[in-house]
């Protein structure tokens, strides 16, 4: 059977990994793609290396962009991370690690691989349920780009190809998305979630997204495979 193309989004996280073995199952040949974007640390990039490596993705592409010109967020800007807040807090309203305009950034890259690469499919771990109250990451913003992305495209215009933004994740829980990737056999220790690790590239455990990822494993009723600052796996 022949393998369609696709783009898959990778930040080397939890999300991105299970949406790439998810593409996979699916049998498309999938095509990599990261950003270096000026956050505040590495460890994403070398995980999302990592994972596009061992998972055998066909290529895996680092596009280099400098979003810390524009500032404006935790991720990019000489802003705390936000540490230590409750499930009630992380749910509500849009938090400094929000990175303005990022997914849209991002998933124009794709859309210009894709163009090129003829692949109608990009995949994107975006999650409306367990999120950090991202807008870029809702079911209408998706739709939106979609609809804006076959009106933008010469292959699209020309009736040669559609494009489609695949959101598996996009109403799973945290657990859920665990589950679905172990019955793919993904190996979570090769991810990276945290947003501030230390300098040795351990999960600080206390940001929203360690937070998250905690309780994902936890309700999954997996053990969490992370390696954390105080050099315990939870």
């Amino acid at each position: 059977m022949t393998q369609k193309k696709a783009i898959v989004l990778s930040s080397g996280g939890l999300d991105s990994t299970t949406v790439l073995a998810i593409a996979q199952s699916e049998n498309y040949q999938c095509y990599t793609l990261s950003f270096s974007y000026g956050q505040r640390h590495h460890c994403e990039l070398d995980a999302a290396k990592k994972v596009s490596q061992l998972m055998g993705a066909h290529k895996h592409y680092v596009v280099n962009i400098d979003l810390s010109q524009i500032g404006g967020s935790a991720l990019t800007d000489d802003i705390d991370v936000p540490k230590q807040r409750d499930m009630s807090e992380i749910s509500t309203g849009i938090p400094v690690t929000y990175v303005p305009a990022r997914n849209t950034i991002f998933l124009s890259y794709a859309l210009a691989w894709a163009e090129v690469l003829k692949a109608p499919d990009i995949f994107i771990g975006v999650n409306a349920l367990d999120y950090s109250g991202y807008p870029d990451c809702r079911p209408e913003y998706i739709s939106a780009f979609e609809n804006m992305a076959n009106l933008a495209l010469k292959t699209a215009v020309e009736g040669e190809t559609s494009i489609r933004i695949q959101t598996p994740l996009l109403h799973m829980s945290k657990a859920e998305i665990i589950q679905t990737g172990i019955k793919l056999n993904v190996d979570y220790s090769i991810t990276h979630s945290c947003y501030d690790p230390d300098q040795s590239g351990r999960a600080c455990g206390f940001c929203d997204s360690c937070l998250l990822r905690k309780k994902g494993f936890a309700e999954a009723q997996v053990k969490d495979p992370t390696i954390y600052t105080d050099n315990k796996k939870f």
